[in-house]
C-alpha cells in the first residue's frame, strides 16, 4: 500500500470508530496489502486517536489459540493498542451506544513493572517483568463488517489488524496476583452470559503459557521499533471463543481462586 492509501484506510476506520458504523473489508479495497501494511494502518489509526487526546495504556494480543488460527489460515496471533478510555471496573455497565457489535473473551491481563524490548525476550523475562496478573474480560468489537454482503468474503487477519485487532474494551477484575510459582496455563474460567454457562478454557488455550504470549509480543514490537513499557497493560489472549452480547445481558466469568470479573451490558 502506497503512503496515501495507508492515511485513506486509517482515516475511513477512525471515522467508522466516532460514527459508530462498519466500512467494507480493507483487504477487498487493497487485494495486495500485506501485514506490514496492515500494521501501518492501525499504526495510522492510532496516531489519528492520540492526536484527538486518547492515551495510549498497553496492548492486547489476540488470535493466540490454535483453533482461531486455523480458522483463519494463520499461524501467528495479532496485537492492538489498549487506551485508557477503555478500561471499565469490574461490575460495570456498559454503555448501551459505545460499541456496535461488541463480544466478550476471558483473558489473563498482565501489568508491567518493568519495560520489555529487543527481539529476543522470553518466558522468563516476561515473568520477571511483570508486576501482577489479574483476571478480565476483553470486549472485541469491529469497525469493519465481517461479511462483504456481495462477495460473501469474510473479514480477515489484514482487515482485523488495520482496525486495531478489534480492540474495544476491557474489565479488570479486583483480584491481583504475582506470578512467582504459578502456572498461568492451570488458570481457567467458567463463562456465563444472563446465568448459563457459554464457555469454559485454561489459560494453556494461549500459545500453551501467557508469559509466551507477553515475550511475543515484545519480539513482534521489536520489529517496528518498539516495546511494552513499564505500567502497560497487556491483555494476554483469550482461552474462549467470542461470546456474542445483546442489550441488558450480563457476562459472569469465575476463575476459581485467580478470582472473577463481570459485566453488563445495557
Amino acid at each position: 500500500m502506497k503512503p496515501d492509501d495507508i492515511a485513506d484506510a486509517a482515516m475511513r476506520l477512525d471515522e467508522a470508530d466516532i460514527a459508530r458504523k462498519q466500512i467494507g473489508l480493507i483487504s477487498l479495497h487493497y487485494p495486495g496489502m500485506t501485514m506490514d501494511d496492515a500494521y501501518a494502518v492501525q499504526a495510522a489509526l492510532i496516531a489519528r486517536q492520540v492526536a484527538r487526546g486518547r492515551v495510549v495504556k498497553g496492548w492486547k494480543i489476540g488470535l493466540t489459540s490454535r483453533a482461531m488460527q486455523l480458522n483463519l489460515n494463520i499461524d501467528t496471533p495479532d496485537s492492538g493498542v489498549l487506551f485508557q478510555d477503555m478500561f471499565y471496573t469490574d461490575g460495570a455497565t456498559i454503555p448501551a451506544d459505545r460499541y456496535i457489535q461488541p463480544r466478550v473473551e476471558s483473558e489473563i491481563a498482565f501489568v508491567m513493572k518493568a519495560p520489555l524490548a529487543g527481539g529476543k525476550t522470553t518466558a522468563a523475562d516476561v515473568r520477571a517483568a511483570t508486576d501482577f496478573v489479574a483476571p478480565s474480560l476483553e470486549i472485541v468489537d469491529t469497525r469493519i463488517l465481517r461479511v462483504d454482503p456481495e462477495t460473501k468474503k469474510t473479514r480477515g487477519l489484514f482487515d482485523t489488524i488495520s482496525d486495531n485487532a478489534a480492540n474495544a474494551g476491557i474489565v479488570m477484575g479486583k483480584q491481583r496476583h504475582k506470578l512467582a510459582d504459578m502456572d498461568l496455563r492451570w488458570v481457567g474460567a467458567i463463562v456465563k452470559r444472563d446465568g448459563a454457562v457459554e464457555e469454559t478454557g485454561l489459560g494453556a488455550g494461549v500459545l500453551d503459557d501467557p508469559a509466551l504470549s507477553i515475550a511475543w509480543l515484545a519480539n513482534r514490537l521489536a520489529h517496528y521499533g518498539e516495546g511494552i513499557r513499564a505500567g502497560d497493560v497487556v491483555l494476554s489472549g483469550s482461552f474462549i471463543r467470542p461470546l456474542e452480547t445483546t442489550h441488558g445481558c450480563l457476562i459472569e466469568a469465575d476463575f476459581g481462586p485467580f478470582g472473577s470479573v463481570t459485566c453488563r451490558f445495557a
